[in-house]
Parts: C-alpha cells; sequence; structure tokens
C-alpha cells in the first residue's frame, strides 16, 4: 500500500490526535469511553475512532469504527486463520483502508480525535503498518497516551518491563507521549504512591532492584534499567482512574502542552474532578 504524498501529510486537518496504547487489559476502551465523557462535560468537542477490528463489544458509541472496513470475524473465515494469524492480517488491512477512514476522519469539526487502537499492543506498535497509519493521521498533530497496567507493575521488574514496552512504543513511533498509571482505584494508597516513585525518583526503583531476590530476571531487569536512565526516560507519570474519573484533566493538560504549548488559559479544571 502507497500513502498519496499530499494525503499523508496532511492528516486530519486541525484535529488532534491522542492514540490511547497500552498492553491488553490495560483499560484503554474504558479510560476511552471516560475521557470522552469527560471532555463532553467540559465543553470539549471530541470524536472517538475505534482501531480494533477484533472488539466484540465497546464501552462508548464510536463515531468512526474500523469494523465498517475490518471485521476479524470475516477476515479469520476468508484467509482461513486463527485468532492471531488473522490479527496480523487485519493490522495489514487497516493500512489499506486508512485513506477511507481519513476521508471520514476530516469531514469532522472538532477538537480531539481519541483513536482507541487494538489491544494487542505489539500488532499496532511495531508493524510497518502503524507508521503509516499515524502518518495519514498527522504525526505533527498526534501524541500517544500510554496506560501501564497497575497488575503488571507491582513488582520492579515487571514495573520496568512495563516502562520499557512504553519507551519502545515511543521509539517506534516517534511522537511525545504521556505515560499513565491506569486503573489507579484498583491500588492502595501505598502501592500507588510506590509505583509514582519508581518513575519520578528512578534512585528508588533502582534501590528496590537491589533487595530483589537473584534471579536472571532481577539481573536483566538492572540492565534495562540503566538504560532507561541513560536514555532519559523517567520523569513523570500520572495515575488515573476510568471509574473514578480521576486524574483525566492531566491528560487534557499534557495534550494542550504537547500541541499548544500550554494548558488552555480560558478552562480552569477543578483538580478533585
Amino acid at each position: 500500500m502507497t500513502f498519496h504524498d499530499d494525503h499523508a501529510s496532511q492528516g486530519s486537518g486541525n484535529l488532534k490526535n491522542l492514540f490511547f496504547v497500552g498492553t491488553a487489559g490495560s483499560g484503554k476502551s474504558t479510560l476511552v469511553a471516560s475521557y470522552r465523557q469527560w471532555l463532553d462535560d467540559n465543553a470539549v468537542d471530541a470524536i472517538v475512532v475505534n482501531m480494533d477490528p477484533g472488539a466484540d463489544t465497546l464501552p462508548y458509541d464510536a463515531d468512526i469504527d474500523i469494523r465498517d472496513w475490518i471485521r476479524l470475524d470475516q477476515v479469520m473465515e476468508e484467509y482461513g486463520l486463527g485468532p492471531n494469524g488473522a490479527q496480523i492480517v487485519a493490522a495489514d488491512l487497516m493500512t489499506v483502508n486508512i485513506e477511507k477512514m481519513m476521508d471520514v476522519v476530516s469531514d469532522y469539526h472538532s477538537d480531539y480525535v481519541l483513536v482507541d487502537t487494538p489491544g494487542q499492543l505489539e500488532l499496532f506498535a511495531f508493524r510497518e503498518s502503524s507508521n503509516l497509519t499515524v502518518e495519514a493521521y498527522g504525526k505533527s498533530d498526534s501524541m500517544l497516551i500510554y496506560l501501564a497496567d497497575p497488575s503488571l507493575c507491582h513488582t520492579p521488574n515487571g514495573f520496568i518491563s512495563a516502562m520499557t514496552l512504553g519507551a519502545l512504543v515511543q521509539f517506534r513511533l516517534q511522537l511525545p507521549m504521556l505515560n499513565l498509571l491506569s486503573k489507579c482505584d484498583t491500588l492502595t494508597e501505598d502501592d500507588q504512591q510506590r509505583m509514582l516513585d519508581w518513575y519520578e525518583q528512578p534512585d528508588v526503583l533502582y534501590g528496590d532492584l537491589l533487595e530483589s531476590d537473584s534471579l536472571p530476571q532481577t539481573v536483566v531487569g538492572m540492565e534495562l534499567f540503566k538504560a532507561m536512565e541513560n536514555t532519559g526516560v523517567f520523569g513523570e507519570i500520572r495515575p488515573v482512574s476510568a471509574r473514578e474519573y480521576y486524574g483525566l484533566e492531566e491528560i487534557y493538560a499534557a495534550a494542550q502542552l504537547a500541541f499548544f504549548g500550554g494548558e488552555d488559559p480560558d478552562r480552569a479544571w477543578d483538580s478533585d474532578q
């Protein structure tokens, strides 16, 4: 599939695109639904795009749905593939149909496009089709919202693995990225603070790694930690809860900073909202 250069560079015009990415089960679709509602409540226009051809049900009404062009069950039947193989084929077929989707997106006059990416992170982030998709939307008008699943981050090694994956996604797609600790309502205050400290204070994570058992994965974790520290990955990670509508204003503020250099001066968010 070859994109027309003028279409790929144009992207979705003035729309700003937020790609919600993360491992399966990290809460992407649920967060998209809650964030869309939060934007509506605060008089910010947004549309939602579902990019998962294998989604059975969605917690939101998609304005644009890839399933209008590609459905996983149809790919399985047409190509005689199982679910995993069909996901790979579907990921490439999405690129074939991306111009049709972008024609629909460009008809909307809105502030933000919330893009709910496939549950299998690797299918979106690590195939060439992903770069073509982001280019079609417009790289200069896009950013990543990376959801770290707390169930995968409760140990130092697990946390490093999740953050390394996020760093690889950003390296692969070359977009600004906001790191979120999702589903924080499932954590105790102590567990949540520990994970925040790991990302915001690398020395704390390093110390906890040293106290870990002398397992092979800890040795690898130490090396990954050094690599992440040297590349400047550590910084800020924001806790969010789609269920409790907690931290959603942080997504808006980060997007405003990435796209416009600061928070919208005409809006003042209640931090407890």
